[in-house]
């Protein structure tokens, strides 16, 4: 990530964010140099402040009701390089450099299952064991 993004976060940025009325906006996160989406997530005002100021994704977690630091608890972080925002400003698109697996159940993207004629396949492996993410 630029330097220079973690200086522009002000309100005046934060403002242009077309939030819901809950207060959030839909996060899909990207692997910049793959092209290859990761995860959809939300971010709240806050959330998306403090991606911005330190360059590590943050989300806010709608069953925990608070900020969800990627990777505080298994390690699997992603260090933001660009934020981008759709033309109405009611999604933003983070491209990031994933350490690890994105997914919890161990796979490197939320997207491994894809509409076969034959129903509904898992098109990839877990990489990494959950429990061993998670400490289960």
């Amino acid at each position: 990530m630029s330097d220079a993004i973690g200086n522009v976060v002000s309100d005046a940025i934060l403002d242009q964010v077309a939030f819901d009325a809950s207060g959030l906006v839909a996060a899909i996160a990207q692997q910049h140099d793959s092209g290859e989406v990761l995860m959809l997530a939300w971010m709240n005002r806050a959330a998306l402040a403090e991606t911005l100021s330190t360059g590590q994704a943050c989300y806010y977690s709608r069953s925990r009701q608070r900020l969800w630091r990627k990777g505080e608890r298994s390690g699997q972080t992603q260090r933001l390089v660009e934020l981008r925002l759709d033309c109405d400003r009611d999604a933003v698109l983070l491209l990031v450099d994933q350490t690890g697996v994105a997914c919890h159940t161990g796979r490197r993207s939320c997207f491994h299952q894809a509409v076969r004629d034959d129903g509904l396949v898992a098109i990839s492996d877990p990489e990494v064991d959950p429990d061993h993410l998670y400490g289960a």
